[in-house]
């Protein structure tokens, strides 16, 4: 078993019976601990019937036989043994989805003078990424009546998607969702304009 605690990136392969010198007879497992794009790093644990291995540093690994064996000491593995195990696989893990969160004008669908020139740069995420997925989430502040706000929300949520679809983002790629008043940025007492609140969220995956 392996258990991500602190939001770490790891990634596990299954290796032929040699692994860069830690060998044995079958199947053996793997794993080892890479930073975040942002270098960040956290922990992983590694458990089988016979014993648990924590492994908190970079470029740590541990390596597992079977179920019935613990796994191996922490072991440091250079930059070099990490490509050649695990290359193809970072390849091909998919990038983070990016958020891009848009302003309104109060009381409005209006975007933000910021916020409209932003929309660029939703634009080209979703063309770098050729993006078949888009969140758009609508969403306001505290003021007004709650009823109104909920329609305020989805009617952001519209014009943003329409925006994007006008410059070519098909429909079909695109998920509008709205929560009103309910989930605010900032929390604030009730009645109260705040900015931040009065958003679009775009995920672009």
């Amino acid at each position: 078993m392996v258990r991500n605690s602190r939001a770490p990136y790891i990634v596990a392969a299954l290796m032929a019976p040699l692994v860069l010198g830690l060998g044995g007879c079958g199947r053996t497992t793997t794993v080892v601990l890479l930073p975040e794009k942002d270098d960040r790093t956290g922990a992983v644990t590694v458990s089988t019937e016979a014993g648990t291995v924590e492994i908190e540093r970079v470029r740590e690994a541990t390596v597992v036989s079977s179920r019935s064996s613990p796994p191996s000491p922490p072991t440091e593995l250079s930059s070099r043994e990490i490509e050649a195990v695990f290359g193809e696989v970072i390849k091909a893990l998919p990038e983070k989805p990016i958020h891009f969160i848009l302003h309104f004008e109060f009381g409005t669908t209006d975007l933000t003078a910021d916020s409209a020139a932003r929309l660029s740069k939703v634009l080209a995420a979703i063309e770098r990424r050729d993006s078949e997925f888009v969140s758009v989430v609508g969403h306001t502040d505290t003021a007004g009546d709650s009823r109104y706000n909920r329609r305020l929300a989805r009617q952001r949520a519209e014009t943003v998607s329409r925006l994007l679809v006008n410059k070519g983002v098909p429909t079909e790629h695109i998920q509008s969702t709205s929560h009103g008043e309910s989930n605010p940025l900032v929390e604030t007492g009730d009645n109260i304009r705040e900015l931040r609140n009065r958003r679009v969220e775009v995920v672009v995956r």
